[in-house]
């Protein structure tokens, strides 16, 4: 059995200041829990009860599991309606290298503060398999529970790093790298020329680009909007650009099947 003091260090860590302090996150659900321990992510300790079935996997992988009751699974899970395992695993944060930014695509968060977008953007970096997200220090805490849940299991196979995002852009575009902000007011995604590397900055929820970072971007890039909608969703938006990007890319190496080539246009930079 749990005792008093474990589960209030497991329910502590609903909150980012405990996480910090211990170094740990929680994840919960089969699935989840599941995915990571067929990657080999290095879980610290899994908390079970009976009707979880990933035993075997969790011995496979040397991940030690704790019993514990249906009550007690209540006591300690984040969610309404328990699932039946709850994993810990070690809080890693990372700083960008120098020049990274100059290799590949990445894509930069402007302060975005929901947990549910940012784990969606983190699955659509997984899913147009971006190099990197690069997170600015006001965004929501990437190994907060609504951010892992709502990555799917990305937030363990996308690099995640975090930094003073003005500044970090200001390097890429020195090196030579497009920064495209997402902007109503900006070219057509569809217009844009095959990237090498460029960095996709998408801002925060109603406020957009911030202005440090929108004097930093090299060119702005809009979806065409051809309906009323006043706006889209940050994951949406992203998910349309990324693969706009790599579509572009697949048709600059002869790679795009059908229809005629599309107009394209240079990213200029400033």
């Amino acid at each position: 059995m749990l005792t008093k003091a474990e589960i209030n260090r497991l329910r502590s860590l609903r909150e980012k200041k405990c996480r910090e302090a211990q170094g740990v996150f929680v994840v919960e659900g089969a699935k989840v829990t599941g995915e990571l321990l067929a990657e080999g992510f290095p879980l610290l300790e899994i908390f079970a009860t009976g009707a979880w079935e990933g035993r075997a996997a969790a011995a496979r992988a040397g991940v030690p599991v704790r019993a514990v009751t249906p009550g007690e699974m209540a006591r300690i899970s984040h969610f309404p309606a328990p699932p039946p395992v709850l994993a810990l695993g070690r809080i890693g944060r990372a700083a960008p290298a120098p020049g990274e930014l100059a290799r590949g695509f990445t894509l930069a968060l402007d302060g975005v503060q929901d947990a549910g977008n940012v784990g969606t953007l983190l699955r659509v970096a997984d899913w147009f398999a971006f190099d990197r997200v690069l997170c600015s220090p006001e965004c929501a805490d990437v190994f907060s529970q609504k951010v892992i849940n709502a990555s799917m299991g990305s937030f363990s196979r996308v690099r995640v790093i975090t930094a003073e995002l003005a500044g970090a852009l200001a390097e890429a575009a020195g090196a030579g790298v497009p920064v495209l902000g997402c902007d109503l007011e900006g070219v057509s995604v569809h217009a844009l020329a095959p990237l090498a590397a460029a960095v996709v900055v998408i801002g925060g929820e109603g406020r957009g680009l911030s202005p440090a970072v929108g004097a930093r971007v090299t060119q702005r890039v809009t979806i065409p909007r051809h309906g009323r909608a006043e706006s889209l969703n940050a994951g949406v938006a992203a998910a349309i650009v990324c693969d706009n990007l790599r579509r572009a890319g697949l048709a600059g190496r002869g790679e795009a099947r059908g229809g005629s080539p599309r107009p394209q246009i240079p990213c200029p930079l400033g």
